[in-house]
């Protein structure tokens, strides 16, 4: 049994060009229906957030699916979720997400998948919420995201005590277990932009 009981995955509506990728998600859903950890994830049957619904589904785990109205046609939606939250848009569903997970896993995946990444870095960062981040770096994808992290401390747009709210692993297994033990740096709840 793993201390978390949910995991926020963000990630691609396609598949991406190595077969790796799959495998990772696979893997990861398996893990995570194995401890117990329930997946919330956009909502879809394609790409990899099909692959890793359906892992942890066949392992008998439990899913969450948050999909907006505009999104929720058969084509995309995961007829084998039940558990489907079908919301009026993109803010919408993010905020649900969030509300459901008691962490986050970021893997390989396109616009979205960035953008609800580094959407989710700047909550914690504000003090909104106080949740581990992760990134599935299968193969290195994430690689040229951290160096640009480390772009933006060398330049002074980033405290380096913030490097610490990304958790960056390519095994699933290991990542899953940096997250349930990861302590975040101290947070400072004061808008002040000296201290963000």
């Amino acid at each position: 049994m793993s201390t978390l009981k949910s995991i926020c995955v963000f990630c691609g509506s396609k598949s991406g060009s190595d077969q790796q990728y799959q495998q990772a998600a696979i893997e990861l859903g398996r893990l995570m229906a194995q401890r117990s950890i329930t997946l919330v994830y956009g909502g879809g049957s394609v790409g990899l957030m099909g692959v890793i619904a359906d892992a942890v589904l066949e392992s008998g785990g439990q899913v969450i699916g948050v999909i907006p109205r505009q999104l929720a046609t058969r084509e995309l939606i995961h007829p084998g979720v039940k558990e489907m939250h079908i919301v009026e848009d993109m803010h919408t569903r993010k905020a649900k997400m969030s509300e459901c997970s008691d962490a986050f896993i970021a893997m390989p995946g396109g616009f979205g998948t960035l953008e609800e990444l580094f959407e989710v870095v700047s909550w914690v960062q504000l003090g909104i919420y106080s949740k581990p981040i992760g990134l599935l770096n299968t193969t290195g994808f994430y690689d040229p995201l951290l160096n640009m992290v480390e772009h933006c401390i060398e330049s002074e747009f980033i405290k380096p005590k913030y490097r610490d709210l990304i958790i960056a692993d390519d095994n699933p297994s290991t990542l899953i277990e940096h997250l349930e033990r990861h302590k975040l740096p101290t947070i400072e709840k004061v808008l002040d932009p000296e201290q963000i």
